[in-house]
This record gives structure tokens, sequence and C-alpha cells, in this order.
């Protein structure tokens, strides 16, 4: 993409009918890391791939708890996912204090995507850099919510989104049809195969880059991390599914990806 006359503010049209401050946050969760989600007819699991900025650093957190039966994993500026994080707490806890009962997760989603679209409609303003992956557990049962910058949110059987998804994604289009009927720990499983499928270049997933978060019936909120995460390494290493991207699904989404990289690269904190 390249600088115009027509990018200089978030309400500026296009002669194309575009708004081209919102396409380029939704570039930014792109570049960020991947991170998946699915969900079967008891619980929903989100797992996502953790950066470092340096070996001498922490890896960044990418999925963060909002109540005791939600939980969001997020591709783009971790700041920005901060916020937002902190705005959807509020408003789970305001809902159980007024009404005594938890936020559905479909009414959460609803409202965090009105977030996202007041900042295309003002120019103090700028879109949030972020798409978030939304899981929960209601009297409805589970669910998988997708957000983006504009303002868009959809319900989904499973998805993927950040950097290198395509892969994940293609491999959970493979496997949804089966979801419904499949227990935690199979879901967890595939979780982590179509995240395996995210990694970039020679790199493994492996327990300090890889986390799942689990919600469901009967069980609150679990982030599986580290140790507790090793058992189902050790399971997809024997099942030869730990290997990186697949080589030709890469180098086409590292091409799509090129046309929207600026030359600083990266933005950091994704």
């Amino acid at each position: 993409m390249f600088r115009n006359q027509y990018d200089t503010d978030v309400t500026v049209w296009s002669p194309e009918g575009r708004l081209l401050q919102v396409e380029y946050a939704m570039e930014s969760v792109k570049q960020g890391s991947a991170c998946v989600g699915l969900r079967s007819s008891t619980h929903a699991v989100l797992g996502a791939l953790k950066r470092s900025v340096s070996e001498l650093s922490s890896h960044q957190k990418k999925i963060l708890e909002i109540d005791d039966h939600i939980a969001i994993g997020i591709a783009g500026l971790t700041a920005d996912a901060r916020s937002l994080a902190k705005y959807m707490r509020n408003e789970c806890l305001n809902h159980k204090y007024v009404y005594g009962t938890p936020l559905k997760t479909g009414r959460l989603a609803t409202d965090l995507a009105d977030k996202h679209q007041r900042t295309t409609q003002t120019y103090v303003r700028r879109p949030y850099g972020v798409g978030l992956l939304i899981a929960g557990y209601d009297t409805n049962g589970p669910h998988l919510y997708q957000t983006c910058p504009s303002g868009n949110v959809y319900e989904y059987y499973a998805s993927a989104i950040g950097a290198r998804s395509q892969s994940g994604r293609t491999y959970l289009e493979k496997i949804y049809q089966n979801l419904d009927g499949m227990s935690k720990d199979d879901l967890i499983m595939n979780a982590l195969r179509a995240l395996s499928g995210c990694v970039s270049g020679d790199g493994e997933l492996t327990k300090e880059n890889g986390s799942v978060a689990i919600v469901g019936k009967d069980e609150k909120y679990t982030l599986l991390e580290g140790d507790e995460l090793q058992p189902y390494l050790d399971r997809l290493e024997l099942e030869g599914g730990n290997n990186g991207g697949d080589d030709e699904e890469e180098e086409q989404e590292e091409e799509e990806e090129s046309s929207g990289d600026d030359e600083d690269g990266e933005p950091m904190d994704l």
C-alpha cells in the first residue's frame, strides 16, 4: 500500500468507496502472531503463538482472561488489545453486579464491535489495530467470535488470524464438520495442529512460544502453558505434526503479506 491523498484521515473516503486508514489497521492484524480458535458442543479452545522481541526477553501473552467463562486471543497491536480487554472486563463485572448473571458472549462481542466501529467515524480517534478471537461459554453453549478493526463481527465454528494463518485455516476447513462431537483433549490437539502450521520458517511449536486456553461446560477459564502444555506437544511430535508451516502455503502467504508491508517491516509489539 502506498500513501495517497485519501489516507490522511480515517473519515476520508477514497473514490473507490474505501476507508484506507481502516484497511491499514486491518493489515496490522495480518502481521501479528497467529491465533486459532475452535469449538465443539461443550467447549471452546483458543491457541496462540507468542513472540519475544529478543532472546533475552520473555514471550508476550497472546491469550487474555476476560471472565470465568470468556477468553480472547489477539493478533495485532498488543497495547490496543490490553485496552480492549480492560473494557471487556469492566462490561462483564458491571453486568454481573447489576443482573447477578454472567454476560452472554454474543452481547459482549457485539458491544466490542460497536466500540471498534465508533473509531471509524470520528477524526479524533484511530482504529484499533488488533483483531480478536473471543471464546466463551454461556447458557446457549460454547461460542467463537472474531472481531475486526472495521467493526465487523462474525461467529465461527473455527478460525485463524494473524501472520501465516492461511495454513491453519486450511487445516480447520478440513475438520470443522467433526468438531461438535470432539472431546476437550481432541480440540486442544486440533488447535495445536493448526497452530503448528503457522510457525515461521524452520521454527517449531514449543512450550515457550505456545499457549492454549479452554472454556466450557462445568469448566472455568483454564490456561495451558509451559509444562502443562508439554504432554500435548509430545503427542503432536509423535504424530510428526510439529514441523512448522507447509512450504508452499507459507510462500504464497508471504507473497500476499509482502504487498502490505512498509519499508520498516513489522509494526512493533505484535
